[in-house]
């Protein structure tokens, strides 16, 4: 029988805090159990394994960076949308390094996958920042491709202490942010 309170939800809430605390690769199925107060073999009553459990962490997170990226857009356009969402998911990145390190390399299983979705949701988020700069809809998914992977990789190089000059990461950062609000205004437009 489950233990009173443990469920689905709660056992991949607490898998992705134990994922932020001890990092992604250190996640096991014996630590969480550890964790949340039972025996390894009860986890499987919630999840399938350790992949399932992956899985759902990863579409956590990126419904959590989505939803965060999305607050921070509200009521905002072109630099400032950029700049806002920015901060916003290099501040979930740094708050969340393992769980958000779950969402690397996980690939949807079609598009029902929660995965999937919360990936589309999260997407979603960024394409508003983009509308504020009116491309060229040949040049949209570039323009996307581009931001995204600009602000992965400086969050998790920050998060993992990659950055190791004497430069100040928050000027750094806002020179990612100047340098993409200026090619995105460079872009051509229809």
């Amino acid at each position: 029988m489950p233990r009173a309170g443990l469920d689905q939800a709660a056992v991949v809430a607490a898998g992705a805090a134990l994922a932020d605390d001890v990092g992604f690769a250190a996640l096991t199925m014996g630590g969480l159990a550890e964790r949340v107060g039972v025996r390894t073999p009860s986890l499987y009553k919630h999840v399938a394994g350790q992949e399932d459990l992956v899985r759902r962490i990863a579409a956590l997170a990126l419904d959590e960076a989505g939803a965060a990226v999305g607050a921070a857009i509200q009521g905002l356009a072109g630099r400032d949308a950029l700049a806002a969402a920015a901060r916003a998911f290099r501040d979930y990145v740094l708050a969340h390094p393992g769980r958000y390190a779950a969402t690397v390399g996980v690939e949807p299983t079609g598009p029902d996958d929660p995965v999937a979705i919360a990936a589309a949701r999260a997407l979603d988020s960024f394409r508003a920042v983009l509308l504020g700069y009116d491309l060229a809809p040949q040049h949209a998914d570039h323009a996307l491709r581009t931001v995204r992977s600009a602000l992965h990789g400086y969050a998790t190089l920050q998060a993992g202490r990659g950055f190791q000059y004497s430069a100040d990461v928050d000027e750094s950062f806002e020179w990612l942010v100047d340098l993409l609000d200026r090619g995105l205004r460079s872009a051509p437009r229809p």
